[in-house]
């Protein structure tokens, strides 16, 4: 979840399409679309489906971080900051 909530908050107000967030993240699609959807239910990612920019081609979902999703992105950036090592004080 780290590494996608790294990913959107980059542009967090472009949508973003799965594909493109699998090969930035290197998540693979069964992991990439559940947890998208999971976001999606706890309010942090937003989705909306977009029309094809070539005509024959299906419509895509796509997909940006919301206000909370945001916030938690951030978040998870000060804790690495101050925990460099990626771990917390004990």
């Amino acid at each position: 979840m780290r590494a996608l909530l790294d990913s959107l908050s980059v542009q967090r107000q472009q949508w973003r399409h799965g594909y493109d967030l699998m090969k930035e993240t290197g998540l693979s699609s069964g992991t990439l679309y559940p947890l998208l959807m999971r976001m999606t239910d706890q309010g942090l990612v937003e989705a909306e489906w977009h029309e094809p920019a070539q005509p024959g081609r299906p419509a895509r979902h796509a997909y940006r971080l919301t206000a909370e999703g945001f916030a938690l992105a951030l978040q998870g950036a000060d804790d690495r900051s101050a925990f460099p090592s990626g771990g917390a004080l004990i």
